[in-house]
């Protein structure tokens, strides 16, 4: 997609994050992103779709905006992050059109996923 497609869509989004391996390794683990570092403090991720980074200079945490991601199977998605080590804060819940969960990563930062089923 040209750069001028791009015109009032979410185009980049970035994280607060104490320790980027722990969050690179976490991310690499649940969902498939690719990671490329610029420099100690701040490494930036590919999932395929969207682009967005990991930088020590902010903080991370609950409270700011909710970065929500789409997955087919919600069940597998929520193992994973069990799995890698992050941490539910909502099971799963349902909603009009859908259901969804979240939780934080390892740095402390909340993001939902959710499915239409």
């Amino acid at each position: 997609m040209p750069q001028s497609d791009h015109d009032r869509r979410v185009d980049y989004v970035e994280f607060g994050a104490a320790d980027l391996a722990a969050v690179k390794a976490f991310y690499t683990q649940v969902f498939g992103w690719q990671f490329t570092d610029y420099g100690p403090d701040y490494t930036a991720f590919d999932d395929g779709r969207l682009n967005g980074g990991f930088t020590t200079h902010s903080k991370a945490g609950r409270g700011g905006a909710l970065v929500v991601m789409y997955a087919n199977d919600l069940e597998a998605i929520e193992a994973a992050v069990k799995q890698a080590r992050g941490t539910v804060v909502k099971p799963i819940f349902t909603f009009p059109g859908g259901r969804r969960f979240h939780f934080t990563d390892p740095a402390g930062n909340e993001l939902a996923v959710w499915s239409e089923t």
